[in-house]
């Protein structure tokens, strides 16, 4: 047996075994490639704000914080979230649940896209763990990998297989286009045509799905990190202010923030910080904020005010910032809101800038919405791929053949697989 036929051999019993599961993965990632635009266009009531009146001014962040916290209990906000378009609504997160405020009115309105968001759910559930859940779920993840890593060798070895081995027009139509014919040409065709175009992007969704799927891929991955590298410092940490001294409010640290970064395109402001020793925060209001060395706090909480405070952390996303999806950190003195800390792309270890782009490679974000729109088609390909290999197999296995059809043979099928002989006589292939 040649080499070509074991890797035929191989692709199609791999495609069958694994067919099923690539279907389902093909089809979820089709929809999973455009959730969050499909979330934001369904959610967009809540997310937009309307100026009541042309000269109408947004209230600080203090003030919009302070009115949310009023009307919904729960906690104290954890974070809040502000985009650079007048037009957009702040979010803020309290007692777990996200709350979209109007930031001229902070009339607040929650996420009401509940059905699509449960069906974009169900969707990751299939496309991770084939719809297993609970303790299920390791097994589902250990089938969608193993699937997912047969979907990627079905793409390398598929391109092998369509390698021709006389590069001439004749040759080449019936892999490279569409042509008009029925039956089993016309799935052959769909499946090397569909195969070709798609294979590169596929191999690409495939490969970065493997660090989710396999620790030791993710290992591998680390490899790539000096080992005789310095041990990371430890996070930056504000010096313990003096008794008596308040945080900083929002507003100031928003703007400390957008002074340091005046391209912007959004701002996660994380507002559990400033307490003593640890990354939890404390009481108080969002405009003021604990006060360290009150003679009322116990002595253990004095000492460890002592040793520093933690930053508040703020998470920036540019405009025009390569990747694409990349962000850039910064860490704040709650007390005066100076700059600690700064940790972007260009800081991350080579290990970490290759996991940032393989989580967003494999849905297409990274390239943005053109990156999305292939990511999207490769995974409808995919979907067709399974559906035409499946047909070809059946043919192959099941159906009886009658007299030999020319307009089923096409030079490189009878190269590759052997299937029929082709007649000295008869019609020409629509293919040649």
């Amino acid at each position: 047996m040649s080499i070509r036929k074991l890797i035929f051999w191989i692709h199609l019993i791999a495609g069958l075994v694994a067919g099923l599961v690539i279907f389902i993965m093909s089809f979820t990632g089709v929809v999973l490639a455009f959730e969050k635009e499909i979330v934001a266009w369904v959610d967009r009531e809540a997310l937009r704000a309307k100026p009541p009146s042309p000269f109408a001014e947004r209230l600080s962040l203090d003030e919009l914080i302070a009115r949310v916290s009023a009307t919904n209990t729960g906690g104290q906000p954890a974070s809040v979230v502000v985009q650079d378009d007048p037009g957009a609504a702040v979010a803020v997160s309290i007692g777990g649940r996200t709350l979209y405020a109007d930031p001229y009115t902070a009339e607040t309105r929650t996420a009401g896209a509940a059905r699509t968001r449960a069906f974009m759910s169900s969707m990751r559930l299939w496309h991770r763990y084939v719809a297993m859940s609970g303790e299920s779920r390791t097994t589902g993840k250990m089938i969608a990998g193993a699937c997912n890593f047969a979907f990627l060798g079905l793409a390398i070895t598929g391109l092998y297989i369509w390698w021709p081995r006389k590069w001439n027009w004749r040759a080449l139509k019936p892999s490279v286009w569409f042509v008009g014919s029925k039956g089993k040409a016309r799935d052959w065709n769909w499946h090397n045509v569909i195969g070709l175009w798609s294979a590169p992007v596929l191999i690409v969704l495939t490969a970065t799905a493997l660090p989710i799927s396999y620790s030791w891929v993710t290992g591998l991955i680390s490899r790539l990190d000096d080992t005789q590298a310095p041990v990371p410092e430890a996070a930056p940490r504000a010096s313990t202010p003096a008794p008596g001294t308040e945080r900083a409010n929002i507003q100031t640290l928003l703007a400390a923030v957008q002074h340091e970064i005046p391209d912007w395109k959004q701002i996660t402001l994380r507002l559990d910080g400033g307490a003593g020793g640890r990354g939890g925060g404390r009481g108080g209001s969002p405009a003021g904020g604990p006060r360290f060395g009150n003679a009322s706090e116990p002595a253990a909480k004095r000492q460890t005010a002592s040793r520093g405070v933690s930053p508040i952390t703020a998470t920036v996303r540019e405009h025009g910032s390569w990747p694409r999806t990349s962000n850039t950190t910064l860490s704040l003195n709650p007390f005066t809101g100076s700059t600690l800390g700064r940790e972007g792309y260009a800081d991350l270890t080579p290990s970490r800038q290759v996991r940032a782009w393989t989580r967003f490679l494999h849905t297409g974000e990274a390239l943005g919405p053109a990156g999305q729109f292939f990511a999207g088609l490769a995974s409808l390909a995919g979907c067709f791929l399974v559906w035409t290999g499946f047909a070809l197999s059946w043919r192959r296995f099941f159906r009886k053949r009658s007299r030999p059809v020319a307009a089923v043979v096409y030079v490189r099928e009878v190269e590759v697989q052997d299937a029929v002989e082709v007649p000295s006589s008869g019609p020409k292939s629509s293919g040649n």
